[in-house]
């Protein structure tokens, strides 16, 4: 019995053996895993394997030991969580003494040891063992960058783990550390020594007498130089390395001693890269610095940021040098001060204003711009900066504006004067006699009155600016001075069309000035706009010229931007509203154009009224019953037609209430809409005319019953307003709904009618909870579609119904969607409705902008484009290739199927194509052959972007690229030209090699469009031949 134990004792033990002798005699790597697999699984434990190599691990041959000691590490690394603490205490004492071996054995050691500092059962005290050990046995920066960072490793485990331990050594371990950095160069080993430096410094290790030492073996490395090697597998970057040594040189106060000269130095330097790096680093020193580290350095810093901004030719150093003093100037605000201490923000402030204040004075000089901008960097660090520099600044700048006459000389004035105006605004005074500004107010004022009746257009935008400004500073501008400001604002809200950019400031700025002073704006304002509107209607009543006719719509617009405020929306909304009534009483010549910017401005007021829940909901109730009951009104039959009331059923105009009410409606709350559509779903359903205003009307209103076409087109306004509500508002007698927009979607007579019931139907379904009932009026659709597609007058309504549906059901991944995309796809070789399908994957594609948007609370998926894409396109290639070849080519259903594809490719995010594009260019590029301007427009726009971020795969087809791209530059379609003239432009971006031999064809080509007869053209083609001359000279 005894015998047979023992027997199978040694047959484990004996495979074990096997192992180790393959690994370390016989040099297969394989039995490593195997040996330290077994240990896992509690074949064998780690001391039956130290016995197992036992005379490999004395064996007189380095290379011997090494394999010995690489299979135990190697074991150890997997096994490492196994490890009593006994037996811990052993491993470790003996790769200490084996830390003293040959060179050949070190690297395993090390492996070893790292398996070791992972250890939880590691005693404690052994950290500081082994560290100690190596800091004294071996010298790191002689190993390999593998080996040295297996060091690096050991350290930052016991960082993690042992920090208290660490910490006992004082400032031996930081010593330790400096000598096995000191001379390191691999970035890989950089990256990890930065972060133990830095945990070094942030977790209070002590650094004793070695504060210079590990300054100097980090900051030797600034600025960073590293360039990654191409391919470079490990994804280090310069930027990696710059931010690491970066946070170790701005980790502490300790350093700034050495550091700041070493900066100066290197933003004086005339190396670009330096100079950035320098100042972004004085930059985050900033953030851990007082006055006690700057104080010494603070003149010399200024100089060397004053001559960056000054003389440099860099946006970029300007703007970090900018930074750089800000942070400054904040570090020296921070600063507690003793009582007897210096204040060094006030002496440094002296020298800025002392070295820039005299360039202020001459605005045509070159100076003037850069020591603004250096004043305004330093008044924006902090409220004591501001108000130091500003109470200097400010009088010397209102004095020459008055000094100067000329118009460009007050504009660069007033222009710096803005700078500093804006940083007041954000810094807020308890007590409002402590404002700087206070003692400014009335010069500005009239500085800016001024600017505002200067002939100058780029001055008055200025002064425009700055008066807002102004006012947005709380309780700076009288009530005179208000009245005076509303005043300019409502003359250069009239301003000819000469001074549009002028007309738009201050309408922007009569808005944002409202919501502060509503008062103000009641007063002065909203009375004067209402009298011109006035005087706009008798105009237009006795049809006076055009003049007149664009100061009226000036004074719509003037209206819609002063509407920022619930009490002002109070009063121009009427306004606003009985212009309309006017029109609908045949009280004035309208045109659509008319009505249609009555509208536009009822839209903008909608918008600012979002933001204001009372607002939104006052506007709601008002406007939209009144647009009701205008349309209502007008849709009803009249004993003498009246043109002056059908303005109101245009189609223009039709559009523009339907943006109005879609507005009004997206922002409501469940709880209101839940309200208004209580009332408006029953006046198209039951005629319920009650809640409209003046609803006396000659007969009642059924849009889905009465056969006029007139009361039909309003069902535009229903979907407007239905397909606008939260998703959560429950629709009354949606069933009764659903089915007359079915109903009424495949009625021939009006298609304008038509396709606005397709288009709600398509709106409601969208949003519909799946369910029972969502499938029923699912397969009423179908059913409807299926039935209009066969002959018969309604093929094309019900293909717009079908194309409707299909995008409702697109955007919410429907599982239906696929079967009505495969039937649309269908309908691509039917003769009669083919390039109407080919252009409805445009519209499946594309956002709408009434129906089926995020803004009106449809349920559409963030990446329905790509599911879309990967689920049709491959069938609509297979359907191009199996359509039947007509002669000539483009006379049959082929071009449907380009179509398609190009409207798809056209709207897709480009990262989603450019895989795809190896397998799709050719049919793209067959495209272009196509007659159909609509195809060659699509398929350019989607290869310009192509040749900007692809270029390698569009090089192979060059060839076939400036051919077709030359032909169409000569396209009838002016549109065409244009987007053939920007591939031109696009294609120098290809490998300047392969575009070589084109280049002489090519400058002949396009001499042709310079001399094309749209200026678009010509400019596109300017740009275009331009770059192909520049081609393959030096520096392009």
């Amino acid at each position: 019995m005894a015998a047979a134990a023992a027997v199978e004792a040694a047959a484990p033990m004996g495979a074990l053996w096997g192992l180790v002798h393959d690994f370390v005699v016989g040099q297969q790597e394989g039995p490593a895993d195997q040996v330290a697999a077994d240990v896992k699984s509690g074949n064998y434990t780690v001391l039956q394997v130290v016995e197992a190599l036992g005379s490999s691990l004395e064996n007189p041959e380095p290379r011997t030991r090494a394999r010995a000691i690489q299979l135990l590490s190697q074991v150890l690394l997997h096994c490492h969580t196994l490890l009593l603490e006994k037996e811990v205490v052993h491993l470790i004492l003996f790769y200490e003494n084996r830390l003293k071996d040959h060179h050949l054995v070190i690297p395993s050691v090390l492996q070893g040891l790292k398996a070791l500092s992972l250890c939880v059962a590691l005693p404690p005290g052994l950290a500081v063992s082994v560290l100690k050990a190596i800091f004294q046995e071996v010298h790191v920066q002689s190993l390999p960058q593998v080996d040295r960072h297996t060091v690096y490793n050991i350290i930052t485990n016991f960082m993690r783990t042992r920090e208290e331990e660490l910490k006992s050594l004082g400032a031996d371990f930081t010593f330790g550390f400096i000598q096995v950095m000191d001379g390191e160069k691999d970035p890989r080993n950089l990256l990890v020594a930065f972060r133990i430096v830095h945990d070094l410094i942030s977790r209070d290790y002590s650094l004793g007498p070695f504060v210079e030492e590990l300054f100097e073996v980090t900051s030797c490395y600034f600025p960073i130089d590293f360039t990654p090697p191409p391919n470079d597998p490990h994804g280090i970057q310069r930027e990696d390395l710059i931010l690491s040594l970066r946070a170790v040189l701005a980790s502490t106060p300790r350093f700034a001693e050495f550091l700041l000269p070493l900066l100066i130095e290197k933003v004086d330097s005339e190396v670009l890269s330096a100079k950035l790096d320098s100042l972004q680093t004085l930059n985050a020193c900033c953030a851990v610095y007082g006055q006690k580290e700057l104080k010494d350095f603070l003149p010399s810093l200024w100089a060397s940021i004053r001559r960056e901004v000054f003389q440099t030719a860099s946006e970029r150093v300007e703007a970090e040098g900018l930074a750089a003093l800000h942070s400054l100037t904040a570090c020296l605000s921070r600063s507690v001060l003793r009582a007897d201490a210096e204040d060094l923000l006030d002496s440094f402030l002296s020298n800025i204003l002392q070295d820039c204040r005299h360039h202020l004075c001459e605005p045509d000089m070159k100076l003037v711009w850069p020591s603004a901008k250096l004043l305004q960097a330093a008044a924006g660090a902090s409220a004591r900066a501001c108000d130091s520099v500003t109470s200097n600044v400010l009088p010397l700048l209102l004095e020459q504006f008055h000094k100067h006459s000329q118009s460009s000389q007050r504009r660069t004035i007033l222009e710096m004067l803005l700078g500093f105006l804006k940083l007041q605004q954000k810094w807020s005074y308890e007590d409002k006699d402590q404002r700087p500004l206070n003692g400014f107010k009335d010069q500005l004022c009239s500085l800016v009155f001024m600017a505002l009746t200067d002939p100058s257009t780029q001055l008055q935008l200025v002064g425009i600016r700055t008066l807002t400004v102004l006012g947005a500073q709380p309780d700076l501008l009288s009530y005179e001075d208000l009245e005076l400001a509303v005043g300019h604002l409502y003359r250069l809200s009239f301003l000819k069309e000469d001074s549009q950019s002028c007309r738009v400031a201050a309408l922007e700025a009569s808005g944002t000035l409202a919501a502060l002073y509503p008062v103000a704006f009641s007063s002065h304002l909203v009375p004067k706009l209402a009298e011109e509107l006035r005087v706009g209607e008798s105009n237009l009543t006795n049809g006076d010229e055009p003049t007149q006719c664009s100061r009226h719509l000036c004074c719509l617009q003037a209206l819609s931007a002063v509407s920022t405020h619930p009490s002002i929306v109070k009063e121009t909304l009427p306004l606003l509203l009985q212009h309309l009534w006017q029109v609908n009483r045949g009280n004035m010549v309208a045109q659509s154009s008319d009505v249609i910017a009555v509208c536009q401005s009822l839209r903008q007021m909608a918008e600012k009224c979002q933001q204001d829940p009372e607002s939104c909901w006052y506007f709601h109730q008002t406007a939209i019953p009144c647009l009701l009951a205008l349309a209502v009104q007008a849709s009803m039959p009249e004993k003498e037609p009246s043109v002056l009331r059908k303005v109101l059923l245009e189609d223009e105009v039709l559009a523009a209430m339907v943006s109005v009410i879609g507005t009004a409606t997206t922002h409501l709350s469940p709880e209101l809409a839940a309200q208004s559509v209580t009332h408006i779903v029953p006046l198209f359903l039951d005629g319920n005319v009650s809640f409209l205003p003046e609803n006396s009307f000659p007969s009642r209103f059924q849009p889905f019953q009465d056969g006029s076409s007139g009361q039909r087109r309003l069902i535009a306004l229903l979907m407007a307003f239905v397909c606008s509500l939260p998703r959560n508002v429950e629709i009354p007698q949606l069933n009764q709904l659903m089915r007359e927009l079915l109903e009424l979607s495949c009625c021939h007579s009006c298609p304008f009618s038509s396709t606005a019931a397709a288009k709600c139907f398509a709106g409601l379904l969208n949003k519909h909870p799946a369910g029972q009932q969502l499938d029923e009026f699912l397969q009423l659709a179908v059913d409807k579609v299926e039935a209009g597609l066969g002959s018969g007058p309604c093929r094309s309504q019900a293909f717009t119904l079908l194309l409707w549906v299909t995008k409702a059901l697109v955007l919410r991944y429907h599982p239906l969607s696929s079967c009505l995309t495969a039937r649309l796809m269908g309908l691509l070789s039917d003769p009669e409705l083919g390039p109407a399908a080919a252009d409805g994957f445009s519209l499946l594609m594309s956002d709408c902008t009434d129906v089926l948007t995020r803004a009106g609370h449809a349920e559409v998926r963030i990446m329905f484009r790509q599911r879309f894409f990967t689920d049709n396109v491959p069938a609509l290639v297979q359907g191009f290739h199996a359509a039947p070849q007509a002669f000539p080519f483009f006379t049959d259903v082929k071009p449907n199927y380009l179509k398609g594809l190009s409207h798809v490719l056209n709207r897709l995010p480009k990262p989603v194509l450019l895989p795809e594009l190896p397998t799709l260019l050719s049919l793209l590029l067959e495209a272009l052959s196509c007659p159909d301007c609509v195809v060659q427009l699509s398929t350019l726009s989607c290869l310009q972007p192509l040749l900007l971020e692809a270029p390698q795969v569009m090089s192979l087809h060059v060839d076939t690229l400036v051919t077709k791209f030359l032909n169409l530059s000569s396209s009838p379609s002016m549109a065409v030209r244009i987007a053939a003239l920007q591939c031109m432009h696009a294609l120098t971006r290809l490998p300047t090699p392969v575009l070589l031999p084109y280049k002489p064809q090519v400058i002949r080509a396009l001499a042709k469009p310079l001399d094309d007869k749209k200026r678009l053209v010509r400019k596109e083609a300017v740009s275009a031949r331009g770059e192909w001359f520049l081609l393959g000279s030096p520096g392009s």
